[in-house]
């Protein structure tokens, strides 16, 4: 079977900075796997909109495209804006079979990355024991969304930091400067932020801004190559998925 190609969904923002990150990781997960046609989509505020990705691809005569949700959590998005965008598409483009892969998170990937961040933010290593790290994403008003934030924080606590305390810059709370204020107020001395957020943009600019009491800010995930690795690896379930789905068809 020819690889489908691989069309990453992303949400799109006017913020310059986040299609530019979005690129930046996308031309990683092409560099990690050569062979692989990766192209990108935006659903709102970027060029080019997902449709007309789909439409040119069709064009061309591709039969397959896995369409990768560029979202960290199973929330709105993921859950009811990209399957109706790609079912829409889907009933135009009868000859384009699209599957949509799982969302990124949660993964050990994404735990790699945010400390990977947080160390190149000047995080001593051997001090983590003592440090205790607010996890800030966006927010979600979706309880799935927020109890994966919540899940994440209790593994990492696992992992050697003092203490882990979500936080959120919309929708839900406690927010990143209410987050770090408590565990101050609990005697941690010292506290580092971790961006749970992709790309740059008005919300992690928010987390940014409520972590000026932090001691140390990591950097959105960005184009970390466990970002990159990860994308490839949802592909490939999702791929592994269709070669089922045909040999079964097949035997049927």
């Amino acid at each position: 079977m020819r690889s489908p190609v691989l069309l990453v969904i992303a949400h799109g923002s006017r913020d310059p900075r986040h299609a530019a990150t979005v690129h930046a990781l996308v031309e990683r997960a092409r560099w990690l796997r050569p062979g692989l046609r990766v192209e990108t989509g935006f659903l709102d505020f970027n060029a080019p909109a997902v449709p007309r990705v789909l439409e040119r691809l069709a064009a061309e005569g591709i039969e397959d495209v896995v369409a990768l949700p560029l979202l960290l959590t199973r929330a709105f998005h993921a859950k009811a804006d990209i399957p109706a965008v790609l079912h829409e598409a889907s009933a135009r483009l009868p000859r384009l079979r699209i599957g949509q892969a799982e969302v990124l998170g949660p993964s050990p990937l994404l735990r790699s990355a945010l400390e990977r961040r947080l160390y190149e933010a000047g995080l001593d290593p051997s001090r983590k024991d003592s440090t205790g790290l607010v996890l800030a994403s966006a927010g979600s008003t979706d309880p799935e969304a927020i109890a994966v934030i919540a899940e994440i924080a209790r593994e990492l606590r696992h992992t050697g930091w003092c203490a882990v305390r979500p936080a959120f810059a919309s929708a839900s709370l406690p927010r990143t400067e209410d987050a770090v204020r408590q565990l101050r107020a609990e005697g941690v001395r010292r506290v580092a932020v971790a961006p749970y957020v992709i790309a740059p943009g008005r919300l992690p600019d928010r987390i940014a801004a409520g972590a000026r009491e932090a001691d140390v800010i990591a950097d959105v995930l960005g184009a970390a190559p466990e970002l990159a690795r990860l994308l490839l690896r949802r592909f490939d379930e999702a791929r592994a998925e269709v070669r089922a789905g045909a040999r079964v068809a097949a035997a049927g």
